[in-house]
C-alpha cells in the first residue's frame, strides 16, 4: 500500500473531504440537548449516501474475527474519548461535551475527521479543553511539511498541551489515510522513540488526530461495549482530526473543520 497519494488521488479525496466536512457540519448542526445519538448518526449518514459517498466505519472491523462497528458517526460523550457508538438512543444533555468522528469512502479513497463541540452552555473548563484540542491540532498540521518528519508533528502537538496540563493520549495516535481507513504512517500526538523514523514526502495523505484527557492523566480503557475508550480517570475528553495532504504547494487540508 503506497504511502504517497497521486495528485489525482488527491483530488479525489478532496471532493470526499468536503463530502465528509458537509456530512459533520449536519450533525454539528443538530447538537442539541435531548437529540440522541442514534438521531446524529442518521443525520450524517444520509448526507454522505445522498452525496454519493459511503461510510467508511459502518460495518468496520479491525481483524476478521471483531464484531463490526454498527454506526455511521463514533459519537463519544463526556469521558468517552473515541468509538462511542452511535446507535445508541441516549439522549444528550445541557453540559455534555460530545465527539463526533467520521469517516467516508468517495470514488475509491478514504478520508477521516472529527471534532468536539458543547451541548448547550458547558463550563469555562470543558470550552478551554475544546479549544486546545482544537488548537494542538492546527499545530500540528502547521508542522507537517515535505522533507520534515512525523516527529515535527508529534513535537508540535506536544508543546502546544505541555503548558495546559491535559492528558495526552498515548494508546491511540493518528494515521495515514487514503487507500484504507488506517495506514501506515503511525502520527503520535507525542513524541516517542518507539515509533521509527518517517521523513515526510510529497503527496502523503494523513488523519491528524490529538485526543486530550482534561484530568492530566493520558491512560484510557475501553467500556464494555468493546468499541467506546473511556479516559480512565473519568475526566472529560477531547478530540478533533482532519485529514492533511502534503503538497509542493504546502500542507491543505482536505477536511475543513465545520466548527
Amino acid at each position: 500500500m503506497a504511502l504517497t497519494k497521486s495528485q489525482e488521488e488527491i483530488e479525489k479525496m478532496r471532493r470526499g473531504g468536503h463530502l465528509l466536512s458537509r456530512a459533520l457540519k449536519a450533525a454539528v448542526d443538530a447538537v442539541a440537548p435531548g437529540v440522541s445519538l442514534r438521531e446524529l448518526d442518521t443525520i450524517a449518514e444520509r448526507v454522505i449516501v445522498e452525496g454519493g459517498g459511503e461510510p467508511s466505519f459502518k460495518g468496520y472491523r479491525s481483524k476478521p474475527s471483531d464484531v463490526p462497528f454498527p454506526s455511521t458517526l463514533c459519537v463519544s460523550v463526556n469521558e468517552e474519548i473515541v468509538h462511542g457508538l452511535g446507535n445508541r438512543e441516549r439522549p444528550l444533555k445541557k453540559g455534555d461535551i460530545v465527539g463526533l468522528d467520521i469517516g467516508c469512502w468517495f470514488e475509491g479513497l478514504c478520508t477521516d475527521m472529527a471534532v468536539t463541540v458543547p451541548v448547550g452552555e458547558v463550563s469555562d473548563d470543558a470550552k478551554k479543553l475544546i479549544q486546545v484540542t482544537k488548537d494542538s491540532l492546527m499545530a500540528g498540521v502547521r508542522a507537517a511539511r515535505i522533507g520534515g518528519e512525523i516527529k515535527d508533528i508529534s513535537t508540535a502537538v506536544e508543546a502546544y498541551v505541555k503548558p495546559y496540563g491535559y492528558g495526552i493520549v498515548r494508546a491511540l495516535v493518528g494515521h495515514g489515510v487514503g487507500h484504507a481507513v488506517h495506514e501506515d504512517p503511525h502520527v503520535p500526538n507525542y513524541v516517542s522513540d518507539r515509533y521509527p523514523k518517517v521523513v515526510i514526502e510529497e503527496g502523503m495523505c494523513l488523519a491528524l488526530e490529538p485526543m486530550l484527557g482534561m484530568g492530566g492523566d493520558y491512560h484510557v480503557e475501553t467500556a464494555k461495549d468493546g468499541w467506546s475508550i473511556v479516559m480512565a480517570d473519568g475526566s472529560l475528553g477531547g478530540h478533533f482530526e482532519v485529514t492533511i495532504a502534503v503538497t509542493k504547494k504546502g500542507t491543505e487540508i482536505l477536511t475543513p473543520l465545520p466548527v
